[in-house]
């Protein structure tokens, strides 16, 4: 299932169009604040789906029925581009477990790349709702790497990625990989170029939010 923001219009389009504009993403810091903006809303969006339970609070003048959150939430985030979008996601969950992943691109002189992970901390995820971001899933292998190697730490009830710009290709990879995935996007890209960077996307996030860095 993939749920795309961009079918209904809303300040997402905002946000989203501002991390794409060559003109105003060069601000690193508001470049950061929407990915933190679409998290947010993103993180209000997914909780529409979540387990409540009915409970009662006193206040001042006597008691109020409210339902609750009744999941047991991880946020999870691959690193580095994932930590503005992460922040908006715990904003929102702030009672919410965390996790880390460090997953990047491996590059070959002959144009290739794989997905290292070379580091992951992570809570138990028995039985609970773990939901994953990254800003950008163009093929979908950082996605899926990072779920399987997660898998060691339990077996989650439900399982969501939460992204900005999803390819295509990416959102196939993972459905073809991953079973009772919930996926949540604020747009959909189709295309890829041949280095497998989304078209029109907006260029590389971690590099946008933090600095570009050395190739290996």
């Amino acid at each position: 299932m993939v749920y795309n923001l961009s079918d209904t219009s809303s300040l997402a389009n905002q946000f989203l169009s501002e991390l794409r504009n060559v003109h105003v993403q060069n601000d690193a810091m508001r470049f950061r604040r929407n990915l933190e903006r679409i998290g947010e809303i993103l993180a209000y969006e997914i909780s529409k789906t979540l387990s409540f339970k009915a409970t009662e609070v006193e206040t001042p003048m006597g008691i109020a029925s409210v339902n609750l959150p009744d999941d047991k939430v991880v946020l999870g985030t691959i690193l580095r581009a994932g930590v503005p979008m992460h922040q908006g996601m715990l904003n929102y969950f702030d009672k919410a477990e965390n996790a880390f992943i460090s997953a990047y691109r491996k590059h070959h002189k002959d144009g290739t790349f794989e997905i290292n992970l070379e580091y992951v901390s992570c809570p138990s995820l028995e039985g609970k709702t773990l939901i994953l971001t990254d800003p950008m899933v163009a093929t979908g292998a950082s996605i899926v790497n990072s779920i399987n190697e997660l898998s060691s730490y339990g077996t989650p009830a439900k399982i969501i990625i939460a992204t900005v710009i999803a390819a295509t290709p990416g959102l196939q990879h993972i459905q073809r990989n991953l079973k009772d995935v919930v996926i949540w996007t604020a747009a959909i890209d189709d295309e890829l170029t041949a280095k497998s960077y989304i078209v029109p996307g907006l260029g590389d996030a971690g590099d946008l939010a933090y600095g570009e860095k050395l190739q290996e």
